[in-house]
């Protein structure tokens, strides 16, 4: 009997309409997601609120009022294809980004020289200018404790944003800005410091801290000294000093850049055909 209703239960007509709930769900909340925030969000409310009183003046038989309705729907298709229309566009260059899409299947890879790029833009408008900066990469080792304490971001990795945050006399100045998944997390953030007597006593704070912190988590940790410039690099208890423009782009591409794949699926093959066959166009 059990095995009997299990069966049942589980049939393809159920299984079909649970997916398609789900679909459904799935569509509306990116929708939410991509007009949040726009104008769109109130012509979103006007179209919830007609579909409202279409569905309560079919309840109540108002023949007049679901005709009236029923023609403003009809109509509106056009109307709010125009109006939409920046959403709409916006929509599809998002879809056409995605991994499966564009034809490109080493996307993190991308990331990664992006934020090293990034990075090096920072590193070397600071250096010469001898801006006193504390960077910290998380790795595997989560540094939620360290993120509590600072002041949250969640910004895109950029030279300009890093180099504003270590301006001198600003509110951010002062403490670890800590990147996480290719964001920046928070800045201001506090990090411990160590007593190793290996560190040399001309360097500051910041190359304690930066020690420190690689003493009790995996993260990578890159200072710039506000007194010479130089660049420093700490991992796993041990540091890098002054280091030329070369050799820290050479340790941070070996580890955070991901080695492209050399092998690509058949659908990855197929796309990048097409795209370079539309490009020769």
């Amino acid at each position: 009997m059990n095995n009997f209703s299990f069966s049942i239960f589980f049939t393809w007509n159920n299984f079909s309409i649970a997916l398609d709930v789900l679909i459904m769900w799935y569509l509306v909340y990116h929708l939410i997601m991509l007009i949040k925030g726009t104008k769109a969000v109130q012509l979103a409310k006007g179209l919830v609120f007609i579909f409202i009183v279409r569905v309560v003046a079919g309840l109540l038989q108002l023949h007049a009022l679901t005709y009236i309705v029923d023609q403003i729907v009809s109509w509106s298709v056009v109307g709010i294809i125009i109006i939409f229309q920046p959403e709409i566009r916006r929509g599809l260059e998002h879809l056409g980004r995605m991994p499966i899409f564009n034809g490109r299947e080493n996307t993190a890879h991308d990331r990664s020289v992006h934020l090293v790029q990034e990075l090096d833009k920072a590193i070397q408008y600071m250096s010469k200018r001898r801006i006193g900066a504390l960077i910290t990469l998380q790795q595997e080792t989560g540094l939620n404790d360290y993120i509590e304490t600072g002041i949250k971001l969640d910004a895109d990795v950029t030279g300009e944003l890093l180099i504003n945050i270590f301006i001198p006399n600003t509110p951010l100045h002062d403490g670890a800005v800590i990147i996480n998944k290719d964001r920046i997390a928070v800045a201001a953030a506090y990090l411990p410091l160590s007593d190793s007597s290996m560190i040399p006593k001309r360097l500051g704070t910041r190359h304690r801290a930066a020690v420190g912190i690689s003493e009790v988590t995996d993260a990578i940790t890159i200072v710039v000294s506000e007194e010479t410039g130089g660049v420093t690099i700490t991992r796993n208890g041990r540091f890098l000093l002054d280091m030329t423009r070369e050799e820290y782009l050479k340790y941070l591409n070996a580890e955070l850049v991901p080695k492209p794949s050399k092998k690509a699926s058949w659908y990855q093959k197929i796309m990048n055909k097409f795209w370079k066959w539309g490009a020769g166009r």
